[in-house]
């Protein structure tokens, strides 16, 4: 029998963030978000970010530019470092071209990189004592934890290997138990590899790469694409003909995005913690 459970990514967010809220109360925590370039989106993702501060009382600093030199925005992120007040930083992506993206999250104070992008928490991940993990990818495993589904001796795929989702979420799954295949849209085979998995999970953003004949039954399916088709939010996964095959499938909008949300304040909230502890 099919189980047919959505994994409701909007709740468990809520649930997340009251708790965070009700835990912080007595604590004074501030994020800091670096947004640079003319990307609207990057602006809306931001805008986001400090709606959720309001709500669960956190506080933010916003620093936004149309442009910057490396100089500038090392000296930026060094301030940031330097600053007791700020707890969790956030460099907003994409920026523009002529800045390097992981030099700069590199640049990021290990216990206040929220993202966990730099090479400090990209190794701490490899060995398996994950500081921060990036959002997307603890968010995926908190909805696991949330609906009791166990990964150990589980066959997963991965389809998708960026280094946000696809591959720190390939190396946290290998060393917790399960068996984890890594694929993108240019593998050969790719129906034939997802065939035989019990859990998929695309990350790839092509639109509907997952498709039904690509699902077994009672398989369990993660949608982290973001595809925008006619004005429309659609998925890596062709969710209508899918979800009736599956124990339990999380949808687009509404699943992985909200749990992203809600781990940028979780790891802020651990951020300042830890930051406390080694005071």
């Amino acid at each position: 029998m099919v189980i047919n459970m959505i994994l409701d990514g909007r709740t468990i967010r809520d649930q997340i963030l009251e708790n965070i809220k009700n835990n912080s109360i007595n604590y004074t925590i501030t994020l800091a978000i670096i947004v640079i370039g003319n990307n609207e989106s990057n602006r809306i993702y931001a805008n986001e970010k400090i709606k959720y501060c309001n709500k669960i009382g956190f506080n933010y600093e916003i620093y936004d530019f149309e442009d910057m030199t490396d100089t500038n925005l090392e000296n930026l992120i060094k301030m940031l470092n330097n600053d007791p007040k700020i707890n969790g930083i956030l460099l907003q992506s994409p920026i523009p071209s002529h800045l390097n993206f992981n030099y700069f999250c590199n640049l990021i104070d290990s216990k206040k990189d929220i993202d966990g992008l730099s090479i400090n928490s990209i190794y701490n991940n490899y060995i398996n004592k994950p500081t921060f993990l990036p959002c997307s990818v603890k968010g995926i495993i908190t909805l696991f934890e949330k609906y009791n589904i166990d990964i150990k001796g589980k066959n997963i795929v991965i389809v998708g290997k960026s280094y946000i989702v696809g591959k720190p979420l390939y190396i946290y799954l290998s060393n917790n138990g399960a068996t984890t295949t890594i694929c993108d849209s240019n593998t050969k085979n790719l129906k034939d590899i997802c065939l035989t998995k019990d859990i998929i999970i695309s990350c790839c953003g092509v639109p509907h790469i997952i498709k039904e004949d690509y699902v077994k039954n009672q398989a369990i399916v993660i949608d982290v694409g973001i595809n925008k088709i006619d004005g429309k939010i659609i998925g890596d996964v062709d969710h209508e003909k899918i979800k009736n095959k599956c124990s339990y499938i999380s949808p687009v909008p509404g699943g992985v995005g909200p749990m992203t949300i809600a781990m940028i304040f979780s790891n802020t909230y651990d951020a300042y913690i830890l930051q406390h502890k080694s005071n």
